[in-house]
This record gives structure tokens, sequence and C-alpha cells, in this order.
């Protein structure tokens, strides 16, 4: 009976963990809105690791790597190193005709972000279900033109909609948007450093 207890209150403590762990990452996608960012993907060399392009320029995928580092995650070194052992894992070849890692821009594009949570995360199932989608949670899309596109689902519903609104950018910079069903989904994924979860 005691040995129960104590793994249920275990499991407890790690559900409640990753509940939090999973809000706080929304809620600093959320506080990306307050920061005036013009679109610009411009290759750029970055320091390594804790390397960021200027505050003032950012795409989708900085985003989610700027709320990540808030919770003191860096997504460049954990996306290099799992590339550096891995790169055959990855589409880098196969899209852009790279034969090796680059710690300036591989984590800055969306097809090596999924593949990175889709290693070290959970992959979750894609539906048209609102109530799939928990704060925190990753979302992939294709826009128009093939353009690969992330955002983080927050905690807010859309009162018109009543799906979970998603922090992205698009190309106004970082907005809180009801965008979950605007385009076809690719990916949902779930990610927590595996110390967390």
């Amino acid at each position: 009976m005691y040995k129960l207890l104590t793994i249920t209150l275990a499991l407890f403590f790690q559900l409640a963990h990753a509940q939090n762990f999973s809000q706080n990452l929304a809620d600093a996608a959320i506080d990306r809105t307050n920061h005036s960012v013009r679109y610009d993907g411009s290759y750029i060399s970055i320091n390594y690791p804790g390397g960021d392009v200027p505050v003032d320029i950012g795409v989708c995928t900085d985003v989610v790597i700027r709320s990540y580092r808030v919770l003191d995650i860096d997504l460049q070194v954990l996306v290099h190193e799992d590339m550096k052992a891995y790169f055959d894992a990855y589409p880098s070849k196969r899209i852009w005709g790279l034969n090796q890692t680059d710690r300036n821009i591989d984590h800055r594009r969306v097809p090596n972000l999924q593949t990175f949570f889709e290693r070290h995360g959970e992959s979750l199932a894609i539906s048209q279900l609102a109530d799939d989608y928990k704060p925190g949670d990753l979302v992939t899309w294709m826009l128009p033109g093939n353009l690969p596109h992330i955002g983080i689902v927050t905690n807010r519903i859309d009162t018109v909609s009543g799906q979970p609104m998603v922090v992205h950018n698009i190309g106004a910079g970082p907005q809180l948007e009801a965008i979950l069903f605007n385009y076809p989904i690719t990916g949902h994924y779930r990610y927590q450093p595996s110390d967390m979860e």
C-alpha cells in the first residue's frame, strides 16, 4: 500500500511539474508579443552557446527559441548537438543540400525543430479539435508557397472561435492570434527536457 501511494504521489508531482512547465512556456510566448520585432530571416553569424540574432529582428522560430530561453533551455545547443551526432536524421541535406551542421541557423529552421521535437519530445496527434491543443504545445503548419511555420499554443481562448490562441510570427512580429486551424497543420509537439518530464 505504501509503495502504491509513493508511486501515485510521484506521478502527481511529475504531472504538476509538467503542467507548470507548459504554462510557463506559454506565458513566455505571450510575453514575446510585448517585444518589437521586425520580420527578418537573414543568415547571421551568432555566438555559441546562447547565440541570438539582434533582439529587434526574428522569424517564427525565434519566438520558440526565445520562449524556451526564458526557461533556461537553449535550443541552439540542443539542436546542434543532436544534429552533430545524428545528422542523417535531419532534413538539412535533403532540403538545403548541406553536408554538415551550422550552429548559426540549424535551430532557426522549422523542419529541423520538427525533427528535434519528434526525436526528443512528444509527437502528438494532429486533429481539428481545439481541446486537443494545450498551453505550451508547439504546432507547425505549411503556409501557401510551401513555407513551414511554427507557433506556441497558449491558455488564452478566442471568444469567437473558441480555439486556443497561438503566439507566432508570420511577418508582423510576435502576435497572439486565433490561427490554429487557418493553415494545414503538419506537426503537434510537446517538449521539455527529460529531467523535467
